[in-house]
């Protein structure tokens, strides 16, 4: 009887895994893009950037299942003091989700042409969160001239902090009925386990994180940035990358833990690790105002750029989608899922 219930319970777990991999791509505009966004074509895809303030290049790279709203008050403390340059990676916020690589390294050279696109020339800092720190990684391993100093909050850049979803998810067949079933389920559960303090999960900042989960194309391009975390191939080249890191942590991150943080201040030859106490995966927002000063104590010591601000210098001609008057919200994202 335990057989039979268990062979019954398997098939239909199986049948609606099935009825829930229809896992689709898609290019080209999203419906209730913010009003003026511009759009840069890279590498056979629109990505919504900004590109904003004079001084030194600060380029911001968020997470996995976010988008460059996680970083509003950070854009706001850095105004006035740096030229930011935040993106949408591709797949996610604003920007295209057509077929292709969505590994981080294929991201990070989306981010190295967006920057000759917008004519900088001199060395960079590079600020990123979770998932967002192993692209920012691949930048410094594939242009190390181009990277000045890198700051990582709660970094996600090891193969042993892949949860078990992740591996099953690589699963020709497994991988789009997990995905198509499961990812955009649970937001709440999801943004609970991501903060220490549950007055910051909103229903506001639900209804944001899942009307960016319900996008089209998004799944497809979940899956395909899942795919391509094989950080086992990359790893042993951080202790490479020689440039001042500043690591970022929540103590009570149940994401990435701060084991992980206390690995990577080892192996970067030049990290310093802080971390703040009654904070979970986003320090930038509950950890706001100590983490915020520490960024921009770390970051104060770039050099003077060589390159006009942006607000001197002619922008490419941007790809506008049909404006709407739903201007961006911050919001951090889900950065997390299901941990089987």
């Amino acid at each position: 009887m335990i057989r039979r219930r268990f062979i019954k319970s398997c098939a239909g777990l199986a049948a609606a895994l099935s009825s829930a991999s229809c896992v689709e791509f898609h290019r080209g505009p999203l419906a209730g893009a913010p009003k003026g966004a511009t759009f840069a074509k890279l590498r056979g895809a629109n990505i919504h950037f900004v590109d904003e303030g004079q001084g030194p290049v600060v380029v911001l790279i968020h997470g996995f299942a976010s988008s460059m709203g996680a970083w509003a008050g950070i854009r706001k403390a850095l105004a006035g003091k740096f030229r930011v340059i935040a993106l949408d990676l591709k797949g996610f916020g604003w920007s295209d989700r057509p077929e292709g690589d969505y590994s981080p390294k294929a991201q990070a050279e989306i981010i190295l042409d967006l920057l000759d696109e917008r004519g900088v020339d001199s060395p960079v800092a590079l600020v990123a969160h979770s998932w967002g720190s192993s692209i920012a990684l691949q930048v410094a391993l594939l242009a190390p001239d181009q990277i000045e100093r890198i700051a990582l909050y709660d970094a996600w850049v090891y193969d042993d902090q892949l949860p078990n979803f992740f591996r099953w998810a690589r699963a020709d067949g497994l991988g789009e009925g997990l995905v198509g079933a499961f990812y955009n389920e649970r937001s709440d559960e999801k943004m609970a386990s991501a903060f220490y303090d549950r007055k910051y999960i909103t229903e506001e900042l639900i209804e944001t994180v899942e009307d960016q989960l319900s996008r089209p194309g998004t799944k497809a391009a979940a899956l395909a940035a899942i795919r391509g975390q094989r950080f086992d191939e990359v790893e042993d080249r951080y202790k490479t990358i020689d440039k001042p890191t500043l690591l970022l942590w929540g103590r009570e991150d149940k994401v990435t833990t701060l084991p992980f943080g206390e690995r990577l201040v080892n192996e970067l030859p030049q990290a310093k690790l802080i971390v703040y106490p009654r904070c979970g995966h986003f320090p930038m927002i509950e950890a706001v105002r100590p983490s915020t000063r520490d960024l921009l104590a770390f970051l104060i010591e770039m050099k003077a750029p060589v390159t006009k601000p942006a607000s001197e210098k002619p922008a490419p001609e941007p790809t506008p989608l049909e404006p709407k008057d739903n201007p961006e919200q911050p919001a951090p994202g889900s950065d997390t899922e299901p941990r089987q």
